[in-house]
């Protein structure tokens, strides 16, 4: 819907939800191609879940956020392909009160009225943001629920017959990547075994078994992998690691291939990272408005160190992009050093850690040192080297972003001392400690309550914590799903985290000079009012956005 640039600016400047500084200078920067609206998105000025709020109040209708909805093939397919691409309208929902439908252009009322005709429903219309219908349509583009071997029985049959002919296999490469986009998995396995291969797909942390492949067609797909990543064809026999891009729905998308010799072969992990996860906000991460502010309040410093610490797969480089995404901005001069450079990010100067030519994070940091740099992001600290030399760089003026392995925020305290780093430049330097972890979030689609005895919730928590975030009753209402087509019948669909922030405190500060326990410095981050990892589960279980046992799994 158009909206022209002074009615823009009178809803997101005159609330306060943008400065007009930031306004001016995205209408310097839009063109007849590129909206003031798309400048403040790119520029991660303002969520694009937030924009579509403000407008829907504008207009008077309400908001949907269709990434954040669970959407039934058969209720998406109401509305024909072609008419959704051209008209830019979803359906999303169907219940007793009618279909419910998304748009960007709410005028479009002689297209609704022409929906409400053929479906013979009462429509329900509902405002959508333009980048997040055009995320939905890829949904057409390949039926989830239809099983694998369905969709890919044509091509294998073809390349088992044309075993010299690239074709074919260069199709069902390219399957294996569209479906693992269209299902939103991270990373696709593909395993050697006696008599077959298996292509499997990690969605939401959880691998899954999507096809079996005869075994013939595997050295073919190998090949073509490593053909398009740039690695040697000829090696078997040492693990290689490289990468790729590929263009899905008019997306790039990064991918991290990884080689490995095994018993049956070679196996291939390849880890797909694309651009639409490149705008990311802390909000959209999962973590609450306490912590948030508190994490502002540690990069807004101009110097000191913010670390993010879990264990692999917990989010913290996700954490930190959304970070870098409000401090990059034309007035600063940002650099990293990462291993690998997972999203590339307009405006920050990134450098790939390539230990062949002896670039490690100590010498790139120390490189970095003499580019007059005002941020670094350090990708991980993962020596002594390394550590004193972020260190030393927080005290001169710049701020250090980093990542680090620790179980929880107050050990990352000790670990540091652990890497020779003397506990008073620990105390002056490092301003805040996120720790995270992610844990599934229930399906929409198929989400069920479930009552359960106080005594009953007693036996897995603390009274303290049952009474804090489900009150004083006999009986509670805890909420789970109950599996579907459209979570692959696990009863949950994405991922969000769960985190503590610690702020380095005057107290704090005392005790990591006196090298105090990390118990102690836990103990003493929540009295002054952290909120722990395990108390961030159960506001989210509370109101229904994850299971108590996905909590305990991720927190003991």
């Amino acid at each position: 819907m158009d909206i022209s640039n002074d009615k823009l600016k009178e809803l997101l400047v005159g609330p306060g939800h943008i400065s007009e500084a930031d306004f001016k200078s995205a209408e310097l920067e839009s063109s007849a191609t590129r909206t003031v609206s798309n400048v403040l998105l790119d520029k991660g000025l303002i969520a694009d879940s937030q924009l579509g709020q403000i407008i829907a109040e504008f207009i008077g209708i309400p908001y949907v956020n269709l990434s954040q909805t669970a959407i039934l093939p058969e209720i998406l397919r109401i509305i024909p392909e072609v008419v959704a691409k051209k008209q830019q309208i979803i359906s999303f929902s169907k219940d007793k009160d009618g279909l419910k439908v998304a748009t960007s252009n709410p005028a479009n009322t002689e297209e609704i009225k022409f929906i409400e005709k053929k479906s013979g429903d009462n429509v329900l219309v509902y405002y959508a943001t333009a980048r997040d219908i055009a995320q939905t349509l890829r949904f057409y583009a390949k039926d989830i629920q239809k099983t694998f071997d369905e969709l890919l029985t044509e091509q294998v049959a073809v390349a088992g017959k044309e075993i010299g002919s690239e074709g074919p296999l260069v199709k069902m490469v390219g399957l294996f990547f569209e479906y693992a986009y269209t299902s939103k998995a991270s990373d696709i396995h593909i395993e050697p075994r006696d008599k077959l291969f298996i292509v499997r797909f990690r969605i939401d942390g959880v691998l899954h078994d999507i096809l079996d492949l005869p075994k013939n067609l595997f050295d073919q797909v190998l090949s073509r992998i490593k053909v398009m990543s740039k690695l040697r064809t000829d090696e078997h026999l040492s693990a290689q690691d490289g990468k790729l891009r590929i263009t899905i729905e008019n997306e790039e998308i990064d991918v991290r291939v990884s080689v490995v010799p095994i018993v049956a072969g070679e196996k291939i992990v390849m880890r797909l990272l694309s651009s639409h996860s490149r705008q990311l906000f802390l909000s959209d991460l999962g973590m609450n408005e306490a912590d948030t502010a508190k994490v502002k309040e540690g990069f807004k410093k101009p110097y000191g160190m913010v670390l993010s610490t879990g264990p692999t797969g917990s989010g913290k480089t996700s954490t930190i992009y959304a970070i870098l995404t409000i401090l990059n901005t034309r007035e600063k001069n940002i650099a990293s050093i990462e291993d690998p450079v997972e999203y590339d990010m307009e405006g920050i100067n990134q450098i790939q850690v390539n230990e062949k030519t002896n670039l490690t994070f100590a010498d790139g940091l120390r490189s970095i040192l003499r580019q007059d740099p005002d941020i670094i992001f350090v990708g991980e600290i993962r020596d002594k080297e390394t550590a004193g030399i972020a260190v030393n760089s927080a005290t001169t003026g710049h701020l250090v972003l980093s990542t680090l392995h620790t179980n929880d925020a107050a050990t990352t305290l000790p670990r540091l001392i652990d890497m020779d780093v003397e506990p008073f430049l620990i105390a002056s330097t490092v301003n805040t400690i996120i720790a995270q972890r992610l844990v599934r979030k229930i399906c929409e689609q198929c989400r069920t309550s479930e009552n359960i005895t106080q005594a009953e919730l007693l036996k897995i928590l603390s009274s303290d914590n049952v009474e804090k975030f489900f009150g004083d009753k006999k009986t509670y209402r805890l909420y789970q799903g109950k599996g579907c087509k459209v979570c692959h019948n696990t009863g949950y669909v994405g991922r969000i985290g769960i985190f503590e922030v610690l702020e380095v405190t005057p107290k704090i500060r005392e005790l990591i000079v006196s090298k105090a326990d990390s118990d102690i410095i836990k103990d003493q981050a929540v009295k002054e009012g952290m909120t722990t990892m395990l108390e961030s589960g159960l506001e989210k279980v509370a109101v229904g956005i994850t299971t108590l046992e996905e909590i305990l799994r991720a927190t003991k």
